[in-house]
């Protein structure tokens, strides 16, 4: 049994990466329907909480159903991150997630995110008093290093479990590869093998196949999986990924009725909670993932994209199911 903290997780957790723009509510909803073990929030600003922007704060609705659920937050200034971590905490999660992995611009450049990896000290200091100013679990999600040169993830990780942390996500990718070329988890199977560590570490990165699950667990000896970017428009891929480990086989792709109940259920989520205008503008981006290899569907794609109302967009996602209920889907 995986746990953090006190929190129980199963034997091989799958969790659903922190995604900006994507991982809201709406998204966690049909993940969690999916299969997903444990969800995190959008990365939250900490100098967002501390202002009370209304985009932060709403980041922060969490429902129970979505349980066990962490908020991650992000930010260069201790002070800020341990206010935010305080704010974060009164939202009631099952835990805070630290996020040191960040690698775009506008975030490391602010000195925060991925930033941290080149600046440890400061990332164990942060950690620290984050740790000392919430009763929840503190986990931290993390890069190998800044770059080829900086790769001392084996070190940081010793560090941040003896400040406290419970649990810790390794995308094997350093800052400058940001997500271009393959994945190194031998890295993160050297912590995973490290005797002093006692905390789940988790890997990241390119597992996109139940067949690419079950090597990579064997492989690296990990204590569960997150994905990310193979979630995106494909919910389901957790409850195969489970499925393959159990039986050794593939579950059949979802059928298009069960593609179009999905995102049904993602466009009222979406709607109810953000409005009708934004949640149907929002909206819009996920389309093509959901539908992606489906033949000829660009003229659908096309109407879902330019009609402003929840009806004529059920009434399209209707037409879809109609029209491809005698085609097999890959």
């Amino acid at each position: 049994m995986v746990k953090i903290g006190q929190i129980e997780l199963g034997e091989f957790p799958l969790l659903l990466a922190p995604m900006e723009d994507v991982s809201d509510p709406p998204f966690r909803a049909v993940c969690k329907e999916g299969g997903a073990d444990l969800m995190y929030t959008e990365f939250i600003s900490s100098e967002g909480l501390i202002r009370d922007a209304a985009k932060s704060r709403q980041k922060l609705d969490i429902f129970e159903y979505e349980r066990p659920i962490g908020i991650q937050l992000f930010g260069g200034d201790i002070g800020n991150m341990v206010g935010s971590a305080e704010i974060a905490t009164a939202a009631n999660p099952d835990l805070i997630d630290i996020n040191y992995g960040c690698p775009v611009k506008a975030v490391a450049c602010r000195g925060a995110g991925a930033a941290l990896l080149q600046d440890i000290p400061k990332m164990v200091s942060m950690t620290a008093e984050i740790v000392k100013c919430t009763h929840l679990p503190v986990t931290v999600k993390t890069r190998l290093g800044w770059d080829d040169k900086t790769k001392n993830i084996v070190e940081v990780a010793e560090r941040l479990q003896d400040i406290g942390i419970k649990a810790l996500t390794v995308h094997g990718r350093t800052r400058v590869q940001m997500y271009k070329g393959e994945a190194d988890w031998t890295l993160i199977a050297a912590i995973k093998n490290n005797p002093r560590m006692n905390i789940p570490i988790f890997g990241n990165g390119d597992v996109d196949t139940p067949e690419k699950a079950l090597e990579y667990r064997n492989r690296y000896g990990v204590d569960g999986i997150m994905i990310g970017r193979a979630a995106i428009g494909y919910p389901w891929i957790f409850n195969e990924i489970k499925h393959y480990f159990r039986h050794g086989e593939k579950l059949q792709a979802p059928d298009m009725a069960e593609r179009v109940r999905a995102t049904k259920k993602h466009l009222e989520f979406s709607v109810r909670w953000k409005g009708d205008r934004l949640g149907i503008f929002e909206m819009r981006r996920h389309y093509s993932s959901y539908f992606k290899g489906v033949p000829d569907f660009k003229p659908f794609r096309t109407r879902l994209v330019e009609v402003e109302t929840e009806t004529e967009i059920m009434a399209i996602l209707d037409e879809v199911t109609e029209y491809y209920s005698s085609l097999t889907l890959a």
